[in-house]
């Protein structure tokens, strides 16, 4: 193995982390054929790491930037063989299990974070987003094949991805977030979902497993979500003078809107007419913002939810607002990493390589320097020692 960079005392320490990543993954059992081992399982997975965080968008791409870097990674890489090809990356997001996969890299980022301080006035638990995003370039009308949807979980607060399930289509989401649940650790979590997933069973799971939930309520619970805006019309009514709840404000000025933004939550009332067929329902709450572009007219937009927990109104608001943390990175998904782009057909190649991207966000987040995400991606192309703090999480 090269230690060409040895006597410099940042590249001996870019050796030892570096090389370290690879223990992450001695774990993950290795699906190829003996006979197919060519290349280290460890060594290819670094290899796509490295590739997607320098824009590549796929097995040919990530060969073509190794190619082009395997001095750099031949100092801290076996590499036994060269260089992967095109096609023995390819083969390996095929047949990799993306749980197992996942969970490799779960671990790689849970020994560099360093646990908080819990929150002495609320034990203030760690928030967490579900959502499910198309990935429209997958789909194929000739092979009968709809998108590809990926339902994933974002800690909102970390800016960290902590795992994915891929379904057929979005109305799966009801049986991919129970699953994706599973997957990730519940106890003194927050898990905040969109209406999609306003179910009684996935509300149950995540209280079982030791966890608190926001959820957004809409008409595909029609009798909840009508219930709900029943109870507060009614308190609105005497602008809330006769109700016991926790508030919160906010005011945002920015490219010429003005955004008003008040939170309420109160305790499920003992007349509530659905309290026993959600009992796993402690609060209700709704949000109310108002919203004016320059001398326009102004919008409303009110939206209603179910709380496991009487969180404090500026908890409620964190959880609410936080949720949306998670369109954002999608958003980055569709935008830096050009994923809707995306014509990758095979189902377990393309949940990996989205779980590789998704990941890659939240290495590029993580690093302090003031620039884009897009901006950090080229940097990590064009400079291997920032690259290096980038996949270490150790920043000069």
């Amino acid at each position: 193995m090269s230690r060409s960079g040895a006597g410099h005392p940042f590249m001996a320490e870019k050796l030892v982390n570096v090389e370290s990543i690879g223990s992450y993954f001695e774990s993950l059992s290795d699906p190829r054929h003996e006979r197919n081992r060519k290349h280290l399982l460890g060594d290819i997975i670094v290899i796509a790491v490295c590739g997607i965080l320098c824009g590549s968008d796929g097995p040919t791409a990530i060969h073509r930037w190794a190619a082009n870097r395997q001095e750099w990674l031949s100092e801290f890489l076996p590499l036994p063989n060269g260089i992967p090809s095109r096609d023995c990356i390819r083969r390996l997001l095929m047949v990799l299990s993306p749980e197992a996969f996942q969970k490799c890299f779960q671990q790689w980022i849970a020994s560099q974070l360093i646990s908080s301080e819990e929150d002495g006035k609320e034990n203030k638990k760690r928030l967490i987003a579900i959502d499910g995003k198309t990935c429209r370039g997958s789909r194929s009308v000739a092979e009968g094949l709809s998108a590809l949807h990926i339902v994933s979980a974002w800690a909102s607060e970390e800016g960290i991805a902590l795992g994915q399930v891929a379904t057929e289509a979005k109305s799966n989401e009801i049986t991919a977030i129970p699953e994706l649940l599973r997957q990730i650790g519940l106890t003194n979590s927050l898990i905040t979902i969109d209406a999609m997933g306003c179910q009684k069973e996935i509300a149950k799971q995540i209280v079982d497993g030791g966890g608190d939930f926001v959820i957004a309520v809409k008409d595909n619970q029609p009798t909840l979500s009508q219930a709900i805006e029943d109870y507060f019309a009614k308190h609105l009514e005497t602008d809330l003078d006769d109700l016991k709840y926790h508030s919160h404000e906010t005011n945002e000025k920015g490219h010429g809107r003005f955004d008003e933004r008040s939170y309420y939550l109160t305790v499920v009332p003992g007349d509530f007419p659905l309290k026993k067929e959600w009992p796993w329902v402690k609060a209700i709450g709704y949000s109310l913002r108002l919203s004016q572009q320059g001398n326009g007219p102004q919008s409303c937009e009110v939206r209603y939810y179910i709380s496991s927990h009487y969180f404090s109104g500026k908890r409620f608001s964190e959880a609410v607002r936080g949720h949306w943390s998670i369109e954002s990175m999608h958003w980055v998904l569709d935008v830096t990493f050009r994923e809707d782009d995306s014509r990758t057909r095979e189902r377990t190649l393309g949940n990996n390589l989205s779980w590789l991207r998704r990941f890659a966000v939240t290495l590029l987040k993580s690093h302090p320097i003031k620039d884009s995400l897009r901006g950090k991606m080229i940097r990590c192309s064009m400079n291997t020692d920032f690259l290096t703090q980038v996949i270490t999480r150790q920043y000069v």
